[in-house]
């Protein structure tokens, strides 16, 4: 039996390994991995590769999935798949799957360790004493409890954010265009429309799936209806908000701070050399980048970088999701699709 070629990328050495060690009898797969992201200058050396396993920093695009004619499966190592262009994949017969729930419980932590560093300071507190300054002058938080928190979202991660808020004695609120009753009942949700939620919450958190009906969730035209003084915390996607909303909300004192894990076109951000080298960059590209850094700088917001994912265990269900992917799709009853 001919094995099938697998290309791994954006793959760590630590993953490599792991990946090696668990595949090292398979007699269906040939795996190779790659460092760098799949993209339309390194999809030259996978052209036979039947199977591609990505993060989201590829960008899996037409002018990609047209150079690989014999590929049949695509397993991305996260939930969101809007790197990928389904509608191509479909018309081709490719098989594209995700891993639905690693990290519900990891991205939930990271958004309420986004929402204490505002409210109790934390990276001020920190910066203040490595300069041996201990006094509390301009440090003064707020409590948790009784706050109103708004979810945009109440799947997975919105639901385990919720559980961990109502820890907190907080109020909390969604916006959901289709909840679980018996969640929201259980958890003492009350659902409201977007323009409520806006209006009537302390902190936002957003935790929607990016897509077109989603894209600029948070906008120009509806920031302004925000709280004044409130929070927002984005774990999600950096599409659901529209950044020049964001920094003029923050100028403007609507927002007193703002907690992102995901970036406007963050992989333009982590490929900042390259771009700036070019004699014709991206306009749109280079405003993102020009963007993001007004962002970076401004004490009151706190930037990680697309970390919210990263904890041990949530790695190890990736990886562990992924070659399930793999194995049930080369057996014939595929799990995880994307439809």
């Amino acid at each position: 039996m001919t094995k099938k070629i697998a290309a791994f990328f954006d793959i760590s050495i630590e993953e490599k390994k792991y990946l090696e060690n668990k595949l090292k009898d398979s007699q269906k797969v040939s795996p190779v991995f790659y460092r760098s992201k799949l993209n339309k200058r390194t999809v030259g050396n996978i052209k036979d590769a039947e199977i591609v396993v990505s993060f989201v920093y590829s960008r899996i695009n037409q002018d990609v999935l047209k150079e690989m004619s014999r590929l049949k499966l695509i397993s991305t190592m996260s939930t969101g798949f809007d790197h990928i262009d389904l509608e191509y994949c479909k018309e081709k017969g490719i098989t594209v799957c995700n891993i639905p729930a690693y990290g519900e419980r990891t991205v939930a932590e990271h958004t309420f360790a986004l929402i204490l560093s505002l409210s109790r300071k934390i990276p001020q507190s920190i910066e203040k004493t490595r300069k041996f300054d201990f006094s509390l002058e301009g440090l003064r938080g707020f409590d948790l409890e009784n706050k109103t928190l708004g979810l945009v979202g109440t799947g997975h991660i919105g639901a385990n954010v919720a559980k961990i808020a109502k820890g907190f004695e907080m109020n909390i609120i969604a916006s959901e265009p289709k909840p679980d009753k018996a969640l929201i009942k259980k958890l003492g949700i009350k659902i409201v429309s977007l323009e409520n939620l806006l209006q009537s919450s302390d902190i936002i958190s957003l935790h929607a799936p990016l897509n077109r009906f989603t894209y600029h969730l948070i906008n120009k035209k509806n920031i302004m209806m925000i709280k004044k003084g409130a929070y927002i915390i984005n774990t999600a996607r950096g599409g659901l908000i529209e950044t020049e909303a964001l920094i003029k909300a923050l100028d403007r004192g609507i927002l007193s701070g703002a907690g992102i894990d995901v970036l406007e076109e963050e992989s333009a951000i982590k490929e900042e050399k390259e771009l700036l080298g070019k004699t014709r960059g991206d306009n749109e590209k280079l405003k993102a980048i020009l963007q993001n850094r007004i962002l970076s700088s401004n004490p009151r917001v706190i930037i990680t970088p697309h970390n919210a994912f990263n904890s041990n265990e949530a790695m190890q269900r990736i990886l562990d999701t992924t070659i399930e992917n793999i194995e049930n799709f080369l057996k014939g009853t595929p799990m995880n699709i994307i439809d």
